[in-house]
């Protein structure tokens, strides 16, 4: 099966010149811009997106060829799926040319090529450089144009990087040498997301507050660390998106996130020694300090700290590197519940909060607002195990007397401090 691994980049205007500056002074193949028409089609259901499936068809030089892209795995800007494209004779859709293994079962081929209908296009030039970076042949893109549906369009500036052969760790490698200066940021929106945002009506993104974690019913508890940083990943790149669109509250949502990716190294980190994760925490530390600043958004989302931190993380992630620290007692936990962890942690950092919490502090529950993010971060990431109708009601009582105290709402703070320390576990082994 054919596996596209890409890493995608928005691009600053301003810093445009820059970028291609630096591409030109890469040894590689250079290719010169050439214009692209791509047609993506969807049924009036949106069959092929409720399948995280697209579909478009590529004109360019008077060639065509039709492209199918089926769910794969995403972490940031780093996109690993299985992708098949075909030749076509002339713009016109046939889907029997795609193989069988393609669509979920029960599809029937001639009903879904009727149903669909050209949905958003994306006009424009793609200039390549390919290069050979520690023995791996990458593609690099840069792309100008427009995504458009119907009267609504979006301009693109992007440079996606794609590996034609080799290793997926030099391609992260390769993108931590272009995001040495400013001016890039990880794309977590694809111009097919853009695309079918625009059809829908392009209306406003909102900010969303975090969840729980969602593991599968056995997860392991690698899984459980996997999922959490995946969580907060895409956490801070939806809403770093919104921040640099202009919504303002969006800034909090992107430091959320950003503390959440180090609660969350924090709570497993019984199993992985802190060594194991030392770059990446140095690089988080230097984007918080930044985003401390109160800079402007389009200078700390296109920072070179702001890069660094996420590529850090997608590295970290998709290399495993904590495997390479542990021991094989770690490995054997690892490998462990992830339910039974959740259940163990989950008494250790609620007695936390409650003492912490069990009288009134006056004056000082400003100081103790780190220690409250962290400990409701850590219940967050082990909670999804159960319903959220016992898990909601408990985590929003302690995000009450977060928002109270940011907010010094005295009678507010001393209202959801009782609640919150009265609740009975919703967890089991609690030791009540």
């Amino acid at each position: 099966m054919p596996q596209e691994i890409e890493l995608k980049f928005i691009v600053n205007p301003a810093a445009l010149d820059a970028v291609r500056t630096t591409l030109n002074s890469l040894e590689s193949e250079h290719s010169e811009p050439r214009q692209l028409l791509n047609i993506y089609y969807e049924t009036a259901e949106n069959t092929l997106r409720r399948h995280d499936m697209g579909l478009r068809i590529r004109g360019v030089d008077g060639k065509y060829e039709m492209t199918m892209k089926i769910a794969g795995r995403t972490i940031g800007g780093l996109h690993q799926r299985p992708e098949y494209n075909v030749e076509l004779g002339k713009a016109e859709l046939d889907l029997s040319l795609l193989p069988a293994e393609v669509w979920p079962e029960g599809t029937n081929i001639d009903t879904l090529q009727a149903e669909l209908t050209p949905l958003f296009s994306t006009d424009f030039t793609r200039e390549k450089w390919v290069v050979t970076h520690r023995g791996s042949k990458i593609e690099l893109a840069l792309d100008l144009g427009d995504v458009k549906a119907g009267e609504l369009s979006e301009a693109l500036c992007e440079l996606e990087l794609e590996l034609l052969e080799g290793e997926t760790s030099a391609i992260l490698e390769l993108a931590q040498l272009l995001v040495a200066q400013p001016g890039l940021r990880q794309g977590g929106l694809s111009k097919a997301a853009r695309g079918y945002h625009l059809a829908q009506g392009d209306a406003a993104r909102e900010i969303k507050p975090l969840t729980v974690l969602r593991v599968a019913p056995k997860a392991t508890v690698e899984q459980g660390l996997e999922g959490s940083l995946e969580m907060a990943l895409e956490h801070w790149q939806y809403h770093e998106e919104l921040w640099v669109r202009g919504s303002k509250q969006a800034k909090a949502a992107v430091q959320n996130a950003v503390g959440l990716v180090r609660h969350a190294l924090a709570l497993f980190g019984g199993i992985i020694p802190r060594k194991a994760s030392t770059h990446l925490r140095e690089a988080l530390m230097a984007y918080e300090a930044m985003l401390a600043q109160n800079g402007k958004a389009e200078e700390l989302v296109y920072s070179a700290e702001s890069s660094q931190a996420k590529l850090a993380l997608i590295e970290w992630l998709v290399n495993r590197q904590w495997q390479k620290f542990v021991d094989d007692k770690g490995s054997v936990k690892l490998a462990g519940s992830f339910k039974r962890f959740a259940d163990t942690h989950l008494s250790r950092h609620a007695a936390e909060l409650r003492t912490t919490f069990q009288r009134p502090l006056g004056d000082s529950y400003g100081d103790q607002l780190p220690r409250l993010a962290r400990e409701t971060d850590s219940i967050r990431i082990l909670a999804g195990v159960y319903d959220d109708a016992v898990t909601h009601p408990w985590l929003e009582n302690w995000q009450g007397l977060r928002h109270a105290i940011t907010t010094k709402q005295q009678v507010e703070i001393e209202h959801y401090r009782n609640e919150a320390i009265s609740q009975a576990p919703f967890w089991l082994h609690s030791g009540k």
